[in-house]
């Protein structure tokens, strides 16, 4: 694939061409590729290994990288397309004056509208889960199966938070401004993005407005989901709590047979990926299967 950015000197706006672009369907396997997808006043880092495979996307947790998806990738080998990205402020990813949940969506399609990519499995950890679930049901068609590691649970938190919602939002609030300091030092650790914190605020309000409500969402789910569950402690979370959390999984899985949980690992939820990362590939080779994709060539 071939990509021939042209940037205005004023503006943040680019134009891009994308010629040569290869489908999975296609007679020939997609180049890899890597480079810089301009959306709206952004552009995103994004990654595409190519290849003839069953594509994969992956969908980073709040603040968290493309290279958190590095063991997994590695465990699933060639015998998928990896196409990884980091979003907004995150990564090598540039800036926005738009961090919202909406414009997460929006960044999705325009990397498969980059790359090409059809039908992927989305393969989402925390806030990437969220991600995956609403993208996927939104237009079932183009998603061949979903993998959730620990996330997009439909727990209403600010609920549950002495006060009411409200007292939760100042909460959360409150808990980021106290931690603003250590923002920058952290951010090489995918644990903050390049903003303020009082954004980082909202984007963690937001999120837990949204999956709140997501309940409704998983009756649309027409293709394989596969879910990872962590057990282990959270940072800012009771066992209690989390225990509600995954708690809420249960009348999904009762209604909906496409949704399953795949395991059950003794991570913690930070820690899932580099330490479950074979469980983790393992439920993408779960739902290529049942989709009717390739396994992969180490399975």
């Amino acid at each position: 694939m071939t990509t021939n950015t042209n940037m205005n000197a004023n503006s943040n706006t680019a134009k891009v061409k994308v010629t040569n672009t290869v489908t999975v369907a296609g007679p020939s396997p997609a180049p890899r590729w890597s480079g810089m997808v301009p959306v709206e006043d952004t552009a995103l880092a994004v990654t595409d290994t190519g290849g003839p495979g069953r594509p994969v996307l992956y969908l980073n947790g709040s603040y968290a990288t493309q290279r958190n998806w590095r063991p997994t990738i590695a465990e699933l080998g060639d015998g998928y397309r990896h196409i990884t990205f980091d979003e907004r402020a995150r990564g090598r990813s540039r800036t926005s004056a738009d961090y919202s949940f909406r414009a997460c969506l929006r960044d999705i399609d325009a990397v498969l509208d980059a790359t090409g990519a059809q039908r992927p499995i989305l393969v989402g950890w925390s806030y990437g889960a969220a991600l995956a679930l609403h993208h996927s049901t939104r237009d079932p068609g183009r998603t061949a199966g979903a993998v959730m590691v620990d996330g997009g649970y439909p727990w209403d938190y600010l609920a549950t938070v002495e006060g009411g919602r409200e007292a939760a939002r100042e909460q959360i609030r409150a808990m980021f401004r106290r931690f603003g300091w250590i923002m920058p030092l952290v951010r090489p650790l995918g644990l903050a993005a390049r903003m303020s914190a009082a954004a980082h605020a909202e984007i963690n309000i937001e999120l837990n407005e949204i999956v709140a409500g997501s309940g409704p969402l998983f009756d649309l789910v027409d293709f394989p989901m596969r879910y990872l569950v962590a057990t282990g402690a959270s940072l800012g979370g009771t066992a209690e709590g989390l225990a509600a959390m995954r708690a809420t999984l249960d009348p999904v899985l009762a209604r909906n047979p496409r949704v399953r949980i795949s395991a059950t690992v003794p991570s913690k939820h930070t820690t899932v990926l580099r330490k479950d990362f074979r469980a983790v590939a393992a439920a993408v080779r779960e739902v290529a299967a049942a989709s009717g994709g390739r396994v992969d060539r180490c399975a």
